[in-house]
């Protein structure tokens, strides 16, 4: 089962990547430059960590 609006953002993702030639670095700056020209705030939590648990 295909879900249209699945297809259509993996075709978009496909085309902003293909514009970078596939460079993930680039992607990300292109991301980052897009977000500040939005003029949006923009949110960056801190990454969790997870509690290392001794196995039973």
């Amino acid at each position: 089962m295909k879900d249209p609006i699945v297809e259509e953002v993996r075709r978009a993702r496909d085309a902003h990547a293909k514009q970078f030639n596939y460079d993930l670095d680039a992607i990300c700056e292109d991301l980052r430059k897009r977000e500040k020209a939005a003029g949006q705030p923009t949110v960056s939590l801190p990454p969790k960590r997870i509690e290392k648990k001794k196995a039973i």
